[in-house]
């Protein structure tokens, strides 16, 4: 299962998450008006997590001039980008940095926004539906996902808190593959705790922080050196 923490921006804390075993991806959002917004590339950049790209409504060139910069490997949209919004973003960025498309959820009926983006979309993001691009901290049923039949894997997003772990590891479904991770594990407006994080990863996902995961995270402080110039 793909764990995302998003939100990040002090680079203590991107590399104090980065060292969790089983987080496996890092959002940074390039949105002025959400509280996380990232305006400058931080003195340390994940190098065990994949670094995810949260737009909303961006243009393209915006979008790939960030994805430069933060050597991003996703682009997650979060706004009202259509079909072809997203293939235009991939032209320009190539085949080898993934599209995230979010689509929010109520009901059943929401789930046919899904069908237009297939094929043109590397994962779905689940996310409750809102009148705010930011999200409302608050989780959708995630029954209604079983009426999703689409060829898309998706992740699910949306007032996952700690003591949501047992939920996590319930749920079942053949194009689930993950979690997005944000507001109710902050300490402050993207600022996470990173015990919350570890002791959900503990849970939801079964990871154990172990040696042979210390030794990776010292032998990578060579490689952060080329990573942020």
């Amino acid at each position: 299962m793909i764990i995302k923490v998003c939100g990040m921006r002090n680079a203590d804390n991107i590399r104090a998450i980065d060292a969790v075993e089983g987080v496996d991806w890092m959002g940074f959002i390039f949105f002025g008006k959400s509280s996380r917004n990232v305006t400058e590339v931080p003195s340390y950049l994940p190098v065990h997590c994949q670094r995810v790209g949260v737009f909303v409504n961006a243009e393209a060139e915006d979008i790939a001039q960030r994805a430069e910069e933060f050597r991003l490997n996703l682009v997650q949209l979060h706004g009202h980008e259509t079909p072809d919004d997203c293939q235009a973003i991939r032209s320009v960025l190539g085949n080898e940095v993934k599209i995230i498309k979010m689509i929010q959820i109520s009901t059943v009926e929401d789930i046919e926004a899904t069908r237009p983006y297939e094929g043109v979309t590397d994962y779905f993001l689940f996310e409750t539906k809102c009148d705010s691009y930011g999200g409302s901290g608050q989780q959708f049923d995630w029954d209604i996902l079983q009426h999703y039949h689409g060829r898309t894997p998706f992740l699910i997003t949306g007032g996952i808190g700690a003591e949501g772990a047992e939920k996590v590891k319930a749920f079942r479904h053949p194009r689930f593959v993950g979690i997005d991770l944000n507001s109710r594990f902050e300490t402050a407006p993207a600022l996470k705790d990173v015990e919350k994080v570890k002791a959900f990863v503990k849970l939801a996902a079964g990871y154990h922080p172990t040696e042979d995961r210390s030794r990776k995270v010292e032998k990578s402080r060579s490689r952060e050196i080329v990573i942020i110039q």
